[in-house]
């Protein structure tokens, strides 16, 4: 039959006291105190345990379990050490006045019983972690981590602690200084480019991975693209850990990701001051026009982290309004605000909603960007595009906004379709009203490129045709685009709005949003499969198809003739204005309002040579 827990307890705290009496007795007197009086030092053995184990009971040290011993328990053994001795000294003093026994021996049995009845929790913990850890081994999942810094050893350490299933068999790191040394008990074994070799000798040894997983939230972009590379090579599986911010504690596979486009096309993430833009934003009243499109929501969804008083959201699209509008009241219930389905071209209903809202703050972001849809529907495009934003600028002013911010576009610089010259007109109304001489609203101007995932961007479309099996569409081998994430979009576009409304030496300037490298899009196509473990042109094929109306092969992010200079925001630049008197531009927007009213295309699209000069469409 299996004795209970408690009574190996108490056997082993027994068995302790005993050899922690016999133990002091020797080192102080020796065994002479056993041969010449047997019968006394076996009593005493007997009673240094009986109150060994009271004590214990008294102090809780029996109730404790071994498994997870820990500094709780030790302070219960000292407590019951530091109890049993001096009974024991007591009672010895009236049975025997205690003079066959010298008082320093004492001292010796309150350390040895300490020693041994920690000792035995102790070591039993350890066996137990011991074993346990040789079965988990045993049944994790073998991995390799590609990076050893700190993200590497945070993860090694919540494995330890944690019921992953992964066990780290080898590090990968580019700096050779680190090739060799260890993080955790685990090896360096080389670089990327080496990776098929350390593979190679794992699985000599048994101990094949299963997965890579990147542990380098600042790995540069090529040197995610090459370790895709690497592992669709090797057929292994690539994925990667959260920020240093987003590790917590469980289960620590429940943090890993897959890679994603922005690992691979993003840029190191800068760090910025959010001061300016709670300065920017925090007790004021913020209208959004296009708030359900792509750029439009992540505005609202920054916006209404930074404390607004009020926050109006305004789309034509009834549906990208009410899922903005959502998102906003789930993740933001106390925040008031307003949705409202407008059309920016509608200048009455526009003035009416801006006379009730009264905004302090207007972001416009409503825009037709759809190159070829613009290119078939130009009257549609210059009506809100250019007329529009007046319409947005001229409520701005007359409900007494602090400042109106235009999302502009890279493809007004030097256009080839109606889409970026209606963006460059726009930008041309924005600036002239800024320029004038008056006490209105200041009038910020952000110019950038693509944002990844974007409403009609090229992503959402590879991604589709990649779902139903290809062929990818790419419309010229050479064509180029720039790229940027939404968020990180909008946080510049914040920051310059920011800059832009409060320093006195920008009226009428760009700010111009550094957009890094351009990437082509072929390039783009085949990372994207690449992503989806597929290879390209081999299991999904590429078509080029040919440019389409409007397209050019490549987006500028300014003009030669607009000088750009430094702003104090990281990853912001400032272009020079290229502008038209106000009087003269409102008179040339008078006649495009006509020309719109009345269907007369030819009509518009003089106007528009003649506002932008440099707008020559592609053949």
């Amino acid at each position: 039959m299996r004795l209970p827990p408690i009574w190996l307890t108490l056997v082993h705290d027994a068995a302790a006291a005993a050899l922690a009496f016999i133990g002091a007795v020797v080192l102080r007197v020796g065994w002479d105190a056993f041969t010449d009086r047997p019968e006394l030092m076996t009593g005493g053995t007997l009673l240094f345990a009986a109150l060994t184990l009271i004590s214990a009971r008294l102090t809780g040290l029996t109730r404790g379990v071994w498994r997870y011993t820990s500094l709780a328990d030790l302070l219960g053994v000292v407590k019951t050490a530091t109890l049993t001795v001096p009974i024991f000294a007591l009672v010895l003093f009236f049975i025997q006045r205690g003079d066959y026994l010298p008082r320093s021996s004492l001292l010796y049995a309150w350390a040895l019983l300490v020693l041994l009845l920690i000792a035995g929790r102790a070591l039993y913990r350890a066996i137990k972690e011991r074993s346990a850890a040789a079965l988990l081994s045993a049944a994790r999942e073998p991995v390799v981590l590609i990076g050893a810094g700190d993200e590497a050893d945070l993860f090694l350490a919540n494995l330890k602690r944690s019921a992953a299933h992964y066990r780290v068999v080898a590090l990968v790191d580019e700096r050779e200084r680190r090739h060799g040394q260890a993080i955790r008990g685990v090896r360096v074994e080389g670089g990327i480019d080496a990776l098929p070799q350390v593979i190679a000798r794992l699985s000599a040894r048994d101990e094949a991975p299963q997965k890579l997983i990147l542990a380098q939230s600042d790995a540069k972009p090529e040197t995610v693209r090459r370790l895709l590379e690497a592992a669709q090579s090797l057929n292994l599986p690539l994925v990667r850990l959260p920020r240093l911010t987003d590790f917590r504690d469980g289960d620590i596979s429940v943090a890993l990701r897959p890679l994603a486009l922005e690992d691979l096309l993003g840029r190191p993430p800068q760090p910025l001051d959010r001061a300016p833009l709670e300065n920017l934003v925090r007790g004021q009243r913020v209208l959004v026009t296009g708030a359900g499109g792509s750029i439009g929501a992540e505005l609202v969804r920054q916006i209404a982290a930074l404390g607004p008083a009020h926050l109006t959201l305004l789309d034509a699209s009834e549906y990208a309004l009410y899922s903005i509008d959502l998102q906003v009241s789930e993740l933001f219930p106390a925040l008031p605000r307003r949705a409202v389905i407008a059309d920016v071209r509608d200048a009455g209903r526009i003035g009416r909603i801006f006379t009730e809202a009264a905004p302090d703050l207007v972001f416009h972001a409503a825009a037709i960007k759809h190159v070829p849809l613009a290119e078939a529907n130009p009257l549609e495009c210059f009506a809100t595009n250019i007329l529009g934003s007046r319409i947005v600028a001229e409520a701005s002013r007359r409900a007494g906004a602090k400042a109106m911010v235009l999302i502009s576009s890279d493809k007004a610089v030097n256009p080839t379709n109606v889409m970026g010259a209606s963006k460059r007109v726009a930008e041309m109304w924005v600036q002239a009203q800024d320029l004038a001489e008056n006490h209105g609203p200041r009038f910020v101007l952000v110019r950038f490129g693509n944002v990844l995932g974007s409403t009609g961007s090229v992503i959402p479309l590879f991604q589709r045709q990649l779902q139903r099996g290809g062929p990818l569409t790419v419309t010229h081998a050479e064509i180029t685009r720039y790229f940027m994430t939404i968020a990180e979009a909008v946080e510049l576009v914040l920051h310059a709005s920011a800059y832009g409304t409060t320093d006195a030496a920008a009226p009428g300037r760009i700010f111009v949003l550094d957009m890094g490298e351009p990437v082509k899009i072929i390039d783009l196509a085949r990372q994207m499969i690449r992503l989806h473990g597929l290879r390209p042109e081999v299991d999904i094929p590429i078509e080029i198809t040919g440019l389409r109306p409007g397209e050019k092969l490549y987006e500028e992010l300014f003009h030669d003739s607009e000088a750009l200079d430094p702003t104090p925001v990281s990853g912001v630049r400032l272009a020079a204005p290229r502008t038209w008197a106000l009087p003269d531009l409102a008179r040339e927007f008078d006649a495009m309002a006509e020309a719109v009213a009345r269907g007369d295309t030819a009509a518009a699209l003089t106007i528009l040579h003649r506002l932008v000069p440099e707008f020559s469409p592609a053949p």
